[in-house]
């Protein structure tokens, strides 16, 4: 059995699985033990399952792949915020949920079933910054996760813990989930491919029928487009009682990434959308680079982009949405705990934006939603008027040290304004719910990856993935590993 089969992606190691060319305990074990070494150095798994992953290994050891598992056998990490699996803790970065001692949830989530159905073994949940509000993941309940191109870096949030799991080798895949670029800046930051889809594609069901007021979606960060594609095959649909859902998927999208694509327009913002933010050069770079690639590929690529990325009427919409979800949260986690919150059930952070939650009225988070429905249709009519994508860079800033959005007990909120640049060019897609996928494309001179992102059109996943697949095919990236995966 080779010592490298870590460096594989999910289609190839359920490919060995179906071949008996390894057994899914085998494969679970591998994976097991890359978790245990390395985890210390970086603290991505928080809530690991290692037992139970190894029982349901040994229940599929001999057994061939039914239809419609074409990850079977494969290990994978769940990201503790959503994906609930029945019988499991989801803590979501909290700690008066981590102190809840053995408190599971009763139910699998769409999404934890829908991964499950498909083959793939939860090895248990992955780090997140409390309730995803930073685009790092540092949560005072855990602690930390670190980057694993540099453990002094932040690998991003709030699926920072799954992204430096992947980055690092632990597993091939990974639940993640984005509200604001929270699949797409971890994925940046790491070197992975990040894919935020449309609005609904799946389901928040049987608990919820939208998060952030349809901002969050859920999905995956994995090292391959095919992974990516062949997952979001498995992840698409809906269930009874959903408030809305997206446009019907493509039949197969990994078979949409194979296909050849007609050629493109494609507008490029690969500098500040707005005054007062300072875009990196490395950053900037990112983008420069793949509309060099994609102007060899054949494509058309020109400066245009859609107003609205540097409307700030959209970033109060935003943190307006956001901060009354979050003060109904807490609501809810009161009603879970049975008693009040106390000092130290929540972070500063959480208190003060829940605090400011409170503070709006009907009328004007009413107004907010009318803001952010305006800006989708604005997006909507610049790729109505003739462009089939959009490039920038994935994040402004290349991946911060640790402990850069800290502030102090007195001024909580100052650190969600140190967030700002990261979520510059990926908000606005959740406001306006069109799919979005950020392609490990650059790397500064100190090593730390920048990836590139594109956005398509409300429900144009198939065409994000044919463009991903050519850009990977071009400047291929499944060699490049931080060193700390191969100590």
């Amino acid at each position: 059995m080779s010592s490298d089969i870590w460096k594989l992606d999910a289609t190839a190691q359920a490919e060995l699985v179906r071949n008996r060319k390894i057994s899914p305990s085998e494969l679970v074990d591998l994976a097991i033990g890359r978790i245990e070494r390395l985890n210390p150095q970086i603290n991505a798994v928080i809530l690991p399952a290692f037992e139970r992953a190894r029982r349901q290994a040994r229940q599929l050891d001999g057994k061939a792949a039914a239809a419609g598992q074409p990850f079977y056998g494969v290990p994978f990490l769940m990201k503790d915020l959503g994906g609930e699996e029945a019988g499991a803790p989801c803590h979501r970065g909290v700690a008066a949920l981590k102190q809840q001692a053995g408190a599971t949830e009763k139910v699998d989530s769409f999404t934890a079933a829908r991964f499950r159905e498909a083959g793939f073994i939860s090895l248990g949940r992955t780090n997140t910054p409390e309730y995803g509000l930073q685009p790092t993941t540092e949560p005072l309940a855990y602690g930390p996760t670190r980057n694993p191109w540099n453990v002094g870096h932040s690998s991003g949030g709030s699926s920072g813990g799954s992204a430096a799991a992947v980055a690092a080798g632990m597993v091939a895949a990974a639940h993640a989930s984005d509200g604001g670029g929270s699949i797409r800046i971890p994925a940046s930051h790491c070197g992975l491919v990040g894919l935020k889809p449309t609005r609904a594609r799946g389901s928040f069901g049987p608990n919820a029928g939208e998060r952030w007021g349809g901002f969050s979606c859920e999905l995956v960060v994995t090292r391959s487009v095919r992974d990516t594609a062949a997952i979001l095959d498995v992840y698409s649909g809906n269930v009874a009682g959903d408030p809305y859902w997206a446009s019907p998927p493509a039949p197969s999208y990994r078979e949409v990434a194979t296909q050849p694509l007609k050629r493109l327009r494609i507008g490029i913002l690969s500098t500040s959308p707005r005054d007062g933010l300072v875009v990196d050069e490395d950053c900037t770079a990112a983008a420069t680079r793949t509309a060099k690639l994609l102007a060899d590929l054949g494509h058309e690529v020109v400066e245009s982009h859609p107003d609205a990325l540097g409307d700030l009427e959209g970033l109060r919409a935003f943190a307006t949405v956001v901060a009354c979800n979050i003060t109904r949260l807490l609501e809810v986690l009161e009603t879970r705990l049975g008693r009040p919150l106390q000092p130290g059930d929540v972070e500063p952070l959480t208190a003060a934006v829940a605090e400011m939650g409170r503070s709006f009225s009907a009328s004007t988070y009413l107004a907010a939603i009318d803001t952010v429905h305006a800006i989708g249709r604005r997006t909507a009519a610049w790729w109505n008027s003739g462009f089939d994508l959009l490039l920038t860079p994935t994040a402004a800033l290349p991946p911060p040290p640790l402990g850069s959005m800290a502030a102090p007990a007195d001024d909580p909120l100052s650190g969600w304004m140190k967030a700002a640049p990261y979520g510059s060019f990926t908000s606005i897609f959740n406001l306006s719910g069109q799919p979005a996928i950020s392609l490990p494309i650059h790397h500064t001179s100190t090593g730390l990856p920048v990836g590139a992102q594109l956005v398509a059109a409300f429900g144009r996943e198939d065409l994000l993935l044919q463009i991903a697949a050519a850009i990977e095919q071009a400047a291929p990236w499944a060699d490049r590993w931080p060193a700390i995966a191969g100590d």
